[in-house]
């Protein structure tokens, strides 16, 4: 059993409340979470309203496939209009960890 987490950090545009930042964060998420079929949650960054930093975790039976599914997901943060990717941290945890 294989374990990935990343860590995308986001600055938001044109975002001036914390109302605002849900409405461009909460898509996000839920979209991540559907496309990609993975744990995802706001995990950073809770009190500034340009900033967002979300987690992403996956589980599979290799490493492999970890990989690809973290990378699309990070594509897919970086491919939105509305946020700039600032950093994207990974992590895989394996039997031998």
């Amino acid at each position: 059993m294989f374990v990935g987490a990343l860590e995308l950090d986001l600055l938001l545009d044109d975002v001036h409340s914390v109302k605002q930042k849900r409405s461009v964060v909460r898509p996000v998420v839920a979209e991540l979470r559907k496309r990609f079929a993975v744990s995802v949650a706001e995990a950073g960054h809770l009190d500034l309203h340009r900033r967002a930093l979300i987690g992403v975790a996956a589980v599979a039976p290799d490493g492999e496939h970890i990989r690809d599914v973290l990378d699309a997901c990070e594509r897919f943060a970086a491919g939105r209009p509305e946020v700039e990717l600032l950093s994207a941290r990974r992590r895989l945890l394996g039997p031998d960890d």
